[in-house]
């Protein structure tokens, strides 16, 4: 089932997206949710928007393939209010330098979670979605702690719909700048998987229903300027997370 937060007359809503429609229904993570409207929609034109609102937005580092095994484990945070939906732009800020995309699977958690095993974990997740990871990697070499090089504001696109029931080992994603495809990988091709991934960070922190975490770049990065329009790709089950790339203080009006 493919689920999209949209916004409709205004406020955010859910919805099943089938096919070419959209079924507005209940808010999945919400204990005591309103209850849906039942209206149908149409999917083109509708304003779709980040498919989950984090409290902890969690990533993995040392995860961009076999060779990252050698490394020990370990996770970064970056800023709740990173988190854009499809088609929202990417503001680079003067002096940034570097700026990098990266193609990455997100896990939006359903349930509180703590301690997970490899035999629960996938129990505790809402659904699966695309991420761009967006890393100012001049602030990375000079930041021990990444802080500066994953706050940048609006540099965690997520989107365009979550995915609840698909099998994460071996996820095709591909980044694309300007239309132009950079090597893909696939989730198979971590040096964790996405359950190691969520076993590790829950045992040392609790997640949360909406909480975010994204699990690595496998495929090849690519460096990102203002006026580029980046695309992360995952295929028919994931579809395709677009996003323009601005200058800061530049109009957002630019096409992806």
């Amino acid at each position: 089932m493919r689920l999209a937060r949209i916004d409709h007359e205004g406020m955010p809503s859910w919805a099943v997206v089938e096919g070419d429609t959209l079924a507005l229904i209940a808010d999945p993570l919400a204990e005591r949710g309103a209850s849906p409207s039942g209206a149908v929609l149409p999917l083109a034109g509708a304003t779709l928007l980040a498919p989950a609102v984090p409290l902890n937005v969690v990533g993995m580092a040392h995860n961009t393939g076999p060779g990252d095994r050698r490394l020990p484990a370990q996770a970064f945070l970056k800023p709740a209010r990173t988190v854009v939906g499809p088609g929202s732009a990417i503001v680079l800020p003067h002096g940034a330098g570097r700026v990098d995309a990266e193609a990455e699977l997100a896990v939006v958690v359903g349930r509180p979670s703590r301690h997970l095993t490899a035999a629960d974990a996938l129990d505790h997740v809402l659904g699966f979605t695309l991420a761009n990871d967006v890393t100012a990697r001049d602030l990375q070499s000079s930041d021990p702690l990444w802080t500066s090089a994953k706050s940048l504001d609006a540099s965690t696109p997520l989107g365009p719909w979550l995915q609840t029931s698909i099998d994460p080992g071996e996820i095709p994603l591909t980044l694309a700048v300007n239309g132009a495809p950079f090597a893909p990988g696939s989730t198979a091709d971590l040096a964790r998987s996405v359950v190691e991934v969520l076993v590790y960070i829950t045992s040392f922190m609790t997640l949360g229903p909406g909480d975010v975490v994204l699990t690595g770049a496998p495929g090849e990065v690519a460096r990102i300027r203002p006026g580029d329009g980046v695309a992360v790709d995952g295929g028919v089950l994931l579809g395709r997370l677009e996003s323009p790339v601005v200058a800061e203080g530049a109009p957002l009006e630019v096409a992806a």
